[in-house]
């Protein structure tokens, strides 16, 4: 049985278009189409018939799609060990993360992971967060982090370990003629210029919900999706960067909490997994020990933990899950 044949049934019937399947796996639509029709032929009879817009499994596909996942996951498990045992049983756990939460997070915690699992190494993968369900799913990552305040995740799908949560800062240069406070309504900020990070960040997203809620149009001067970016143009004194109090501003910049409404505006990272695929058995550790440094490196957070319930979501953090659309946002 061809493997990436398998591979592509198993996209078309978790994203129920070819078009968003072929997007996935990165090939041609045409391409997938064939492969498709080859697998067709593979097992004898048809997989899919069309439901509307959407493909739907056909009764006798439904009935082989568990075991088709079940070979991939096995096939993926013995190509991971293949490649431990060709690199002397090194151990890798891949993570999907944003640029602003590997700069933010794993350069002070990489050293502690490998002190903890001694022979693990972490492998990270850069991508939009946008991407980090799909790539779960595919096997091609192990864990993604992600903010689950601004996005629904499906639990029956998805497992969720909670971090602890940051605030949103704006951060500034002493000499910006700002007000120093410890936390800035963001009324007050509408007349300042703003450095923003792209609307593909959960930060941006809840900031520009409150901002709607608040009926207020933000001064956005700069727009970017490099944190460092923002930091070297607030230390300029070009304007009041918008970022989690994850990216530490730096002892020449000052930073205060933003509300609104004297609500704090609050951003809630979490690790992803797929439940249906096996894990590492060091995975879980892998949350347990970030959660712990996390806490430690940045005392003024809210806690994290398991997830085992939802808490209703802010007016401000449902309005950014309306306007994040169907993906999570990066922090």
């Amino acid at each position: 049985m061809d493997l990436r044949r398998l591979r592509s049934f198993v996209a078309v019937a978790d994203h129920g278009t070819v078009s968003k399947a072929a997007e996935v796996l990165h090939i041609t639509q045409p391409a997938l189409s064939r492969q498709i029709g080859a697998f067709e032929q593979d097992v004898g009879f048809e997989l899919f018939e069309r439901s509307g817009r959407k493909l739907a499994l056909t009764p006798r596909a439904e009935q082989l799609l568990s075991e088709f996942r079940s070979l991939l996951e096995h096939v993926n498990a013995v190509s991971e060990k293949a490649q431990a045992l060709r690199h002397g049983e090194i151990r890798s756990l891949r993570i999907a993360a944003s640029a602003m939460t590997i700069e933010g997070t794993f350069p002070n915690f990489m050293p502690r992971f490998v002190e903890r699992f001694a022979g693990a190494q972490l492998t990270l993968i850069e991508a939009d967060a946008s991407e980090h369900l799909d790539m779960l799913a595919l096997g091609q990552v192990h864990l993604a982090i992600n903010v689950v305040n601004a996005v629904e995740v499906d639990d029956n799908r998805f497992g969720c370990f909670l971090l602890p949560r940051f605030y949103i800062h704006a951060i500034y240069a002493p000499a910006f003629a700002f007000p120093a406070s410890d936390a800035i309504e963001i009324r007050k900020m509408t007349d300042y210029p703003l450095l923003l990070p792209n609307t593909t960040y959960a930060t941006r997203n809840l900031f520009d919900a409150a901002c709607r809620v608040a009926g207020l149009r933000p001064n956005i001067r700069v727009e970017s999706g490099s944190p460092s970016t923002l930091l070297a143009l607030a230390n300029g004194g070009h304007g009041i960067a918008i970022l989690p109090s994850m990216l530490l501003p730096g002892p020449h910049l000052r930073a205060a909490r933003v509300t609104h409404q004297g609500e704090l505006l609050q951003i809630a990272p979490a690790v992803l997994w797929d439940k249906q695929r096996m894990l590492p058995r060091y995975a879980e550790g892998f949350s347990e020990l970030l959660g712990e440094h996390l806490r430690a490196e940045y005392p003024d957070t809210h806690l994290g933990g398991r997830k085992t319930g939802r808490k209703k979501p802010s007016r401000v953090a449902a309005l950014s899950r309306t306007s994040a659309g169907r993906a999570p946002s990066r922090r």
